[in-house]
């Protein structure tokens, strides 16, 4: 229900695309979406991003895996010359792993 009601105001364009997110308990789903004409513009997942965590903490692991999909992302819509995007969070609260996202897109240099 979050999800549909947050996507009846959110829309992504050629020039300012949305950026969808999916979390699963073990790995984090981002897209750059153009819904004018139905397009998925570039896709990021965590699966195969293997980073080394001195402290061997899950939680931190998978924050760490978050901010690094999220400037992943980045360097790709900037491939693309795109800035500007819209932040569709999928419903999901803007803690944890989908803060260490919108920080890794903000560092990249994309704004919101």
């Amino acid at each position: 229900m979050r999800h549909k009601r947050i996507r009846k105001k959110i829309k992504g364009t050629a020039e300012c695309p949305r950026v969808s997110i999916f979390r699963s308990n073990k790995y984090i789903y981002l897209q750059l979406i153009d819904d004018e004409k139905r397009r998925t513009l570039a896709a990021v997942d965590d699966r195969n991003l293997k980073l080394k965590n001195e402290k061997k903490n899950e939680l931190s692991e998978k924050i760490a895996s978050a901010f690094v999909a999220g400037k992943l992302l980045a360097e790709m819509a900037k491939k693309q010359k795109l800035k500007k995007i819209v932040f569709d969070r999928g419903g999901y609260r803007y803690h944890g792993r989908i803060k260490a996202v919108a920080d890794g897109l903000r560092e990249g240099g994309l704004e919101f």
